[in-house]
């Protein structure tokens, strides 16, 4: 196991958002404390971190060498909540910004300019925090994209009013080539990017219930060999366990961030 592999990056890396628009690129955790951060996934699980391209305040993590998610010590520095959020695909930023707010979207940060893109921070009309990206994506993207270790889950009020929204925004069913699909099963919606499923939609959050875990959000969950440890891990370095199945497991980290590891036999 060599958490610690990189490659040099190439022409062949580099992939642009406008390759995969629609469709969930990233995910990243703000953080007040990187070095605690870490030292937490770590231990979690078994991630290691190195510098990000973006700079001294952001890390990229590991698993097996693989780049599995984000982590941006900006959390006291910008004012942000601690949180994991999804970074979905974008052609061109500040279109997708206005698209969200004609839709009663709100924007929280951005769009920024960092070196390899932009980003911008939002929120739908159900209060679920969400990002987007446009330019270059991280150097082994389409690793991460391959092995799958991370996926979402919106938990929502309506997953069908939430599937429009979403769609109007990130061009989905759009029919324009590349264009991430949307499939209806039963009571939830599938998204699917290059016949992948990337994300699902669940109907059934409540918008004030003093929980906030179940209100309106974006879920992260991260694909593990073993629930148990993991949990158990959590509960050892200051993090807490909200609920704990066989195969899956939702957890919170000691600065409150909520995410999900799901057992890969689930996957």
């Amino acid at each position: 196991m060599n958490h610690g592999t990189t490659h040099s990056s190439s022409a062949t890396d580099v992939v642009l958002t406008r390759s995969v628009f629609g469709a969930p690129c990233w995910v990243s955790l703000t953080s007040r404390d990187l070095d605690a951060t870490q030292g937490f996934y770590g231990a979690v699980l078994g991630w290691r971190c190195r510098r990000a391209r973006l700079g001294d305040h952001f890390r990229t993590a590991l698993a097996d060498g693989v780049p599995v998610a984000g982590i941006a010590g900006v959390a006291a520095m910008w004012q942000m909540a601690v949180a994991w959020t999804p970074y979905f695909a974008v052609t061109d930023a500040d279109e997708a910004v206005a698209r969200a707010q004609e839709r009663c979207g709100t924007l929280a940060v951005g769009p920024i300019s960092f070196p390899p893109g932009r980003a911008a921070l939002l929120a739908d009309r159900h209060g679920a925090t969400f990002g987007i990206w446009q330019g270059k994506l991280v150097t082994e993207w389409e690793t991460w994209r391959q092995v799958a270790p991370t996926f979402i889950t919106l938990h929502t009020r309506d997953a069908f009013d939430a599937a429009f929204f979403y769609g109007e925004i990130l061009d989905w069913a759009s029919g324009l080539p590349g264009a991430c699909e949307v499939e209806y099963a039963g009571g939830e919606v599938l998204l699917r990017s290059q016949g992948d499923i990337v994300a699902r939609i669940e109907s059934g959050s409540v918008e004030t219930p003093p929980d906030p875990s179940v209100r309106p959000h974006w879920q992260v969950h991260f694909a593990v060999a073993d629930v148990g440890p993991c949990a158990r891990a959590a509960e050892k370095h200051g993090g807490s366990v909200l609920e704990e199945g066989e195969q899956e497991a939702v957890l919170r980290d000691p600065d409150g961030a909520q995410f999900t590891v799901t057992s890969r036999r689930l996957r």
